[in-house]
């Protein structure tokens, strides 16, 4: 028998505030971020970082940010 409920982790999406978007900008040059829906990412072009969302969280700590390749 399995279980086709869903877990609350499994539903929980990366998803933003299209407010919160508007103003939040790369703490480590100071500009515009793109939004990555797919990867649940925050990406800044100019820094070469992917911030992470969490729970609908943006996580602007540069030590968690992902290196972009490039």
């Amino acid at each position: 028998m399995t279980n086709d409920t869903a877990r609350p982790n499994d539903v929980l999406r990366n998803e933003v505030d299209p407010r919160l978007l508007e103003v939040l900008v790369c703490p480590v040059t100071h500009t515009s971020l793109e939004y990555d829906r797919e990867r649940g990412e925050l990406i800044s072009r100019a820094a070469k970082l992917a911030y992470p969302i969490r729970s609908g969280v943006p996580v602007m700590l540069p030590e968690e940010a992902r290196a972009l390749e490039g």
